[in-house]
Order: structure tokens, then C-alpha cells, then sequence
């Protein structure tokens, strides 16, 4: 009896500390999120998502060209690093016991730990100094970098999970293993694969070292891609380090709205997630 009470007075220390360490944990983000909620919910309106920034000394404006932007910059970064990354993934998986498979995870494990900022000058090297101006396309090529990493490495995780009977029945009925892998393989795993690619579009969406060096901003609405085009984090940068206490409100207000995206974001890839479980 002894025993047995000493093992549940420790059950009940340890599940008392472990929800005490919860909380402290807790207590950052809540109050980050409260004043981020608090001080950025004042200034929602609709204009503030649709109009463009205002000049100085003149009241309202928005940010729409910024909202605008970022979805422009994030989806040409989707349309270059989702196919490769779930493609890596894949080839990982499928076909990586080898050097050349060592070697590829050996770089998405090293590009995974890289400072954004690295990233955004590579990028600057890379595309804005041969084109001569900043660009939204920059600014994707350094978001595909990366999202490329996470994405490649999760789909071999995914992709390994499948069972590997479905591929011998597959290869059994005579289907060539390209078409195997296509559309037996990653259709099984094309839930946890979403989750990837939602998690890493959430992360891409909240980057503003990378962007400083590559798409820049605008003050006006823009849809060429060889173009300086304006985003939200580099819009909130902006309005934080002017003397201006207008701005600084629609800064707050901003993080607001980038905080929804991001957000949503994640909680569509753990819906995602769930329904793939069930």
C-alpha cells in the first residue's frame, strides 16, 4: 500500500508540474496574441483591406496592395517549390538508397537550418542582380528556397508510411512504376502531403528577411512579376520603424491581419491532418 501510494503521490507531483510548465509556456504567446488581437483590432475596416497605403499626414488607407502581394509572392513560390519539393520527396523515398539520395538529404537538412536572411541575399545574388530590379519573382524563387527543404523531407516521411503491399499489387497488375508511385503511392499519402504543403505556406507567408532582398514593396497595386511588389510583413516592417504613430497602429493592425493568415493556414493543415487520420 505504501508503494502504491508513494507511485501515485509521484503521478500526481509530476502531472501537477508537467501542466504548471503549460502554463508557463502559455503565458507569452496569450499575451502576445491579446495584444496583437487588442491593439490591431481597432483599425479593421474594409478599406483597410482593399485601398492602398496613404501618404504621409493624410489619414486612412490600407493595405490591400500588401494582401494582394503576399498572395502573388507565396503562389509563385508554390508553383516553384511544391513540384520540386514533393518531388524530391518522392524520389527519396522511392529510389534515395543511394549516394545521390544521402547527398540530397544531406542538403535539405542543411538548407532547412539556414537563416532566412541567407536565403534572401543567395536570392539577391541569384535573380535580382542579373534582372537589375527587385521582383515578386525573387521574392518566390527565396520562399521556394524555403519551403523546398521541409516539403522534401516530410513527403519521404509520408510517402514511406504507405504500405508496401499496394506497390507489389500495384507492379503485380503489370502498372509501370512510374505510374505506380504517381498514382497509387503519393494519392494514398496526398493527405499528410497537403498538411506539408499548408504548414510550409504558412511559414513562407510570415518571412520578411527574404523579401527585403528580393521583391522589395510598392505603394501600388501590381501584377508583373519582373516588378517590385509590396507584401504584408514588409509593409508592417515599414510602418514599425517610421516615427509615426499613425503607422504604428497600422502596423498592429497588420500583424493582425497576417496573424488570421497564418493562422488559417495552419489550422486548415491540422484539419487536413485529422480528416486524413480518421
Amino acid at each position: 500500500m505504501n508503494s502504491l501510494a508513494a507511485r501515485r503521490a509521484v503521478n500526481w507531483i509530476m502531472t501537477g508540474l508537467c501542466a504548471l510548465a503549460l502554463a508557463v509556456a502559455l503565458v507569452p504567446l496569450v499575451s502576445l496574441l491579446w495584444l496583437v488581437i487588442s491593439r490591431g483590432f481597432a483599425g479593421l475596416s474594409w478599406s483597410f483591406f482593399t485601398a492602398i497605403p496613404a501618404p504621409v499626414g493624410e489619414t486612412g488607407g490600407g493595405v490591400g496592395n500588401a494582401i494582394a502581394g503576399t498572395l502573388y509572392i507565396v503562389g509563385i513560390a508554390c508553383a516553384i517549390g511544391v513540384p520540386l519539393g514533393v518531388g524530391a520527396g518522392v524520389y527519396l523515398a522511392e529510389r534515395g538508397d543511394t549516394r545521390l539520395g544521402d547527398a540530397i538529404r544531406f542538403i535539405a537538412e542543411v538548407l532547412s537550418g539556414v537563416p532566412s536572411i541567407v536565403v534572401g541575399i543567395v536570392a539577391y545574388g541569384l535573380v535580382v542582380i542579373p534582372m537589375r530590379r527587385f521582383s515578386a519573382l525573387a521574392g518566390g524563387v527565396a520562399l521556394a528556397v524555403l519551403m523546398v527543404p521541409t516539403l522534401a523531407r516530410s513527403t519521404e516521411e509520408l510517402v514511406r508510411l504507405v504500405p508496401h503491399a499496394l506497390r507489389e499489387a500495384s507492379l503485380a497488375l503489370g502498372v509501370p512504376q512510374w505510374r505506380t508511385s504517381l498514382r497509387v503511392v503519393l494519392r494514398t499519402a496526398l493527405g499528410g502531403i497537403m498538411t506539408a504543403i499548408l504548414l510550409s505556406v504558412a511559414r513562407a507567408s510570415g518571412e520578411t528577411a527574404p523579401l527585403l532582398f528580393t521583391s522589395l514593396n510598392n505603394q501600388y497595386w501590381n501584377w508583373r512579376a519582373d516588378q517590385p511588389t509590396a507584401s504584408l510583413t514588409v509593409q508592417i516592417f515599414n510602418y514599425a520603424v517610421s516615427p509615426y504613430n499613425e503607422w504604428h497602429d497600422k502596423a498592429w493592425t497588420s500583424a493582425l491581419i497576417l496573424l488570421l493568415l497564418v493562422g488559417s493556414l495552419a489550422l486548415a493543415g491540422r484539419l487536413v491532418a485529422r480528416r486524413r487520420v480518421r
